[in-house]
């Protein structure tokens, strides 16, 4: 079957230089499958078609014409490959002009002289011409008339090619002005001139010896033979007994026959010879009309030591058809020689089908010309069947590779197929180049080998196994279903359909060999990832990887990068979507665990937060803490990007019940972690926090110039800071991850931030009313000592003159954390103040019901202290605090005079004109919120 051939290249000629009609052998790859296909051939630009002789698809010989270039290309035109090139050139001498006196092994024509002197062709005689300077050395002539030479030498000629030549004349008229050195040139000219004459007639005589010697051998036997019939005849003249019997001319009869029976036995052995040599001389006939079938096994060896397949499948073809079926012994014998040739060639051919590594043009290459030898099965088959063994055996083999490695738990620098760690794994991944089969990786850090764990390096080195095998597998496949194994073109023949009738017939097992090798892929990545999901034998088979370090969720993301992009090439080859249903599947469950160990190491970082906190606050009274949170969740979310993301073909994880559930839990498991961590902070004691840094604008240099300078934060501070945080994760970090949740795909988010929130109330609340305790108590406790110290007794009291110290000191406490807690969190002051004044007012009204009986001064000095403290706290009144106030009053006597009326009131203006500066935070109108 003719297949196109690549076009001729010539790569050497011998000899590469020489005058027209030269005889060179062109060497080359592709000169033609035959005579027949060979069309043209030039060497500098002259067609030496004609006689061109082709020996082989890499030797031609063939003799140079007289081309129109001094150098130039060999160029080889054939009718299978097209116009050829070629890579040497060839140079052309000009031929030497011989002249008519030098000697020469040819005849040269004496009739068509080129005269120099008039420039043009004459048909003179030889010793009228001028001969060439034979001195070698520049005329120089001088100038002495032509008339005075004559004189001076009569009866000679100054032209060297006369008898009667005169040196010294020519001399004088061409080398008068020489000089003496140049005389020496000359001579020592002549002297070698006459020497190579002498050496060349020596030569000439030394070549033609043989032929004298024949001629002298000739010219004796001759005149020997002469003598002796001269003799002969002169006897018998004399005896006069020529026809006597017993005469001697009878004697002479019987001697020459006797000499004819002995020359007869003496020539018998050069005759037998004789019948030999033109036995042999037929064979050799014999041998040079079909010196191709005689020289076809050494041909064949030749070929194929060189590689050269096609040649020797042609040749073969020819050499089956011309003598296939012959009945002549010897082309029998040779036959068979050429048959046991092309036996050795079938057996190293399938060895190189099964050769592995090898390329998908290499494969069908050989099943091409395992194919024209008929050689016996399918060879196509065999070669799917030994790559589908080698893929899996590969895949193995990555795993061990990993196994057997002493180092066990570290990463390990991999070297994929040869390739440096760069150019295997630093590839960008381009979707619309896997349409071509091919996987581009994504660009990694310089790093990668030595921080990467086991796991993804096996993953990526599996990658490279499956992407830069199967494809090539699958292609080789397709080219047997389709017949292109035997046509390109995809013509009908024996051949394509045979190939076309075998693969139908084996489609199911392919299938299975398609599954084989991704059910191995999978369990393979499911053994390094996903141990639980495989059986007790699989895991035997497949796992191992117990001892080796945990993936953290970036890792497992980068696996199902890798998967898919695995996943993509094999969509791109048209491989059906059920033989790819398991990688589907795998992607699904890699997904569903990067979602939840992204989640679980998430709540181990949100674990470690409290250890971040450094408790410095800004201008809204909260800290660095929240905010870390909450980038830590964005951080996360966005990790979660790609592998939540939703490929053409995948499920939309986040939408199945049982991963929103999970996904929830987590998310609320990692709100209640810091809401724990806030709780753990609250709980340090003053060496385990840090030391407090206050916003500048904010604190007074003065008044809590003290709390600088202290080392750590006070409980109480802390447990401002955090109830601060606390508000702020309720009104805007909560709400803020809830969106950021929303926008990457998350469910159920009004459960997340509802349980979130209810949990940071209620460590809220805790908190408060820890606070509260912590600083009203002190309060409440110093009321009733101060209302009775002196031993002050409502029933005997002098006049009052204003309102005693224990209230304007428990006013002093309530203005000390009011200024604590706007140093903090402004928007805390009203909470706090209003439940410390709910429970001093408690505390007073319970104080003034348990007093028996007041007299008129002890009532105008407790309505005095009642009103002064309500109208000072007058902003953070409660109905609770109101109603404490009011029964506070309601136990004391009413003042019915107007006198007491009038200095009741002149008493609690002058408290609140000397305590105004103090009373001054109590107003609403200068709690200004604070410019950030």
């Amino acid at each position: 079957m003719s297949r196109a051939r690549l076009p001729p290249l010539v790569t050497g000629i011998s000899p590469n230089e020489g005058t027209s009609w030269t005889k060179v052998t062109i060497r080359g790859e592709n000169l033609g499958a035959g005579s027949q296909d060979l069309v043209g051939l030039s060497i500098c630009g002259h067609n030496c078609l004609l006689t061109a002789e082709w020996m082989s698809a890499s030797k031609i010989v063939c003799r140079v014409g007289p081309a129109k270039d001094d150098k130039g290309e060999i160029i080889v035109t054939t009718k299978s490959g097209g116009h050829g090139t070629s890579t040497v050139s060839f140079k052309l001498l000009k031929a030497e002009k011989i002249g008519i006196l030098d000697q020469s092994a040819v005849w040269v024509d004496e009739m068509n002289y080129y005269d120099m002197r008039t420039d043009r062709n004459k048909g003179i005689s030889p010793l009228s011409l001028r001969p060439s300077n034979p001195l070698g050395i520049d005329v120089d002539k001088g100038k002495i008339p032509q008339k005075d030479l004559e004189s001076l030498f009569p009866g000679v000629s100054g032209d060297f090619t006369s008898e009667n030549f005169s040196a010294t004349w020519y001399l004088i008229e061409n080398h008068s002005a020489t000089s003496f050195d140049q005389l020496r040139l000359a001579a020592s000219n002549l002297k070698k001139q006459a020497t190579k004459k002498n050496e060349g007639s020596l030569a000439y005589v030394k070549g033609g010896l043989s032929t004298f010697f024949e001629a002298q051998d000739a010219l004796a036997g001759l005149t020997e033979l002469g003598s002796h019939d001269t003799a002969i005849h002169q006897r018998l003249e004399s005896d006069g007994t020529e026809r006597v019997e017993g005469s001697m001319t009878q004697r002479l009869e019987n001697i020459l026959n006797r000499a004819s029976d002995t020359a007869d036995t003496l020539f018998q052995e050069v005759l037998g010879r004789k019948d030999k040599a033109d036995s042999t001389r037929n064979a050799l006939n014999v041998l040079q009309r079909f010196k191709f079938l005689f020289n076809l096994p050494l041909n064949i060896e030749r070929n194929i030591q060189k590689g050269d397949y096609d040649v020797v499948i042609n040749d073969y073809e020819k050499a089956k058809s011309l003598f296939g079926n012959t009945e002549v012994p010897v082309f029998k014998k040779v036959y068979a020689e050429v048959e046991a040739r092309i036996g050795a060639l079938r057996i190293l051919l399938l060895d190189k089908l099964f050769e592995t590594p090898s390329t998908l043009h290499d494969q069908k290459r050989y099943i091409r010309y395992l194919s024209d030898l008929h050689a016996s099965g399918d060879p196509a088959w065999q070669c799917i069947s030994a790559q589908h063994k080698w893929i899996l055996g590969l895949m193995q083999n990555c795993k061990e590779e990993f196994m057997n490695d002493r180092r066990g738990f570290g990463p390990i620098a991999l070297d994929l197929d040869g390739d440096t760690p760069t150019s295997a794994l630093n590839r960008t991944r381009d979707t619309a180049s896997l349409k071509s089969g091919f996987s581009l990786r994504t660009r990694l850090p310089s790093t990668w080998d030595r921080e990467a764990p086991q796991q993804v390096q096996f993953v990526e080195k599996l990658s490279d196994v499956v992407i830069g095998q199967l494809p090539n597998f699958w292609k080789l496949w397709i080219s047997y279903v389709n017949g292109s194994l035997f046509s390109e073109t995809g013509e009908k023949s024996g051949q394509v359909e045979k190939s076309k009738k075998n693969a139908r017939q084996r489609q199911n097992d392919f299938k299975k060999m398609i599954e084989e090798v991704t059910h191995r892929l999978v369990k393979l990545v499911r053994g390094a990832l996903l141990p639980s999901t495989l059986t007790e034998p699989e895991q035997k088979l497949y796992g191992g990887w117990e001892r080796k370090t945990g993936l953290t969720g970036p890792w497992v993301t980068q696996v199902i990068h890798t998967v898919r992009i695995i996943f993509e090439a094999l969509v791109a080859l048209e491989i059906p979507n059920d033989l790819l249903q398991v990688i589907q599947d795998l992607l699904l469950e890699l997904r569903h665990n990067c979602l939840l160990v992204t989640l679980h190491h998430t709540k181990e970082d949100v674990r470690s937060l409290a250890d971040k906190e450094d408790w410095v606050v800004d201008n809204e009274g909260i800290t660095s803490l929240p905010a870390r949170f909450e980038q830590r969740m964005v951080q996360t979310l966005q990790s979660l990007k790609e592998p939540m993301e939703t490929k053409p073909g995948e499920v939309n994880l986040l939408q199945l019940d049982q991963v929103q559930d999970q996904a929830s839990e987590l998310c609320v498991d990692i709100m209640k972690m810091f809401i724990s961590c806030l709780e753990q902070l609250s709980t340090k004691t003053n060496g385990e926090a840090t030391r407090p840094h206050m916003s500048a604008d904010l604190v007074s240099s003065d008044l809590f110039s003290g709390t600088q300078e202290d080392s750590c934060p006070t409980p109480e501070q802390r447990l401002l800071i955090i109830l601060s945080n606390c508000q702020h994760l309720e009104k805007r970090t909560f709400l803020n991850l809830a969106e950021h949740l929303e926008r990457h795909g998350f469910t159920g988010t009004d459960k997340i931030t509802q349980v979130s929130v209810q949990a940071v109330r209620d460590l809220d609340e805790s908190l408060f009313e820890a606070y509260i305790e912590r600083k009203s108590d002190p309060i409440i406790g110093s009321l009733e000592p101060g209302i009775y110290a002196g031993y002050f007794d409502w029933r005997d009291c002098s006049t009052p003159t204003g309102v005693r110290n224990y209230l304007k000191e428990a006013l002093v406490n309530i203005i000390t954390v009011h200024a604590e807690v706007f140093t903090v969190c402004k928007e805390l002051v009203s909470r706090v103040l209003t439940r410390i004044v709910e429970g001093v007012s408690e505390e007073l009204s319970r104080l003034m019901q348990c007093v028996s009986s007041f007299s008129k001064n002890g009532a105008i000095q407790a309505r005095l202290e009642i009103n002064a403290l309500r109208d000072a706290v007058s902003s953070y009144l409660s109905p609770e605090s109101q109603g404490s106030f009011k029964q506070a009053l309601e136990a004391l006597p009413q003042l019915n005079s107007g006198a007491d009326r009038k200095l009741l009131e002149e008493l609690l203006n002058t408290f609140k004109s000397s305590m105004q500066l103090q009373l001054t935070c109590f107003q609403p109108s200068n709690v200004q919120p604070v410019k950030r």
